[in-house]
């Protein structure tokens, strides 16, 4: 299995342990990435406690699911956004306003579309939660 997208991969095998029904999902290869999206995955309450296992190599998550997913993704390619552009990308990623998170990667890390919007904050596209 080619790892080309790591967060493509990690977002996947979440939805995938949701639609079955499991209540633990396991992710690797573990990056920061993957761990800043998770947290905010967490604070909207998408998905439970996750934890990091060294398993001598990248590292594996274990990420509790709610099954309050009802779709994630990666935003592919990865649009660089203004401060004063989230409505336009919320209307093509999410499927009502105020529902559902877009992940954005800023200069001061990693956040959701509302705390960026707040902070005045553009930055780079990087994956939904709904």
């Amino acid at each position: 299995m080619a790892l080309n997208d790591t967060l493509a991969d990690a977002l996947s095998a979440l939805k995938n342990s949701q639609l079955m029904g499991k209540r633990t999902c396991v992710i690797h290869p573990a990056s920061k990435l993957i761990a800043n999206v998770l947290r905010i995955a967490q604070k909207a309450g998408y998905v439970g406690e996750f934890e990091l296992f060294d398993d001598g190599k990248a590292g594996i998550f274990r990420v509790n699911v709610h099954g309050s997913i009802n779709n994630c993704g990666v935003v592919k390619p990865r649009h660089p956004i203004k401060q004063g552009d989230y409505e336009k990308w919320e209307r093509m990623y999410l499927p009502a306003s105020n529902f559902g998170i877009l992940v954005v990667s800023t200069n001061q890390g990693v956040i959701s579309h509302r705390e960026a919007r707040e902070k005045g904050l553009g930055g780079i596209l990087l994956a939904y939660f709904y």
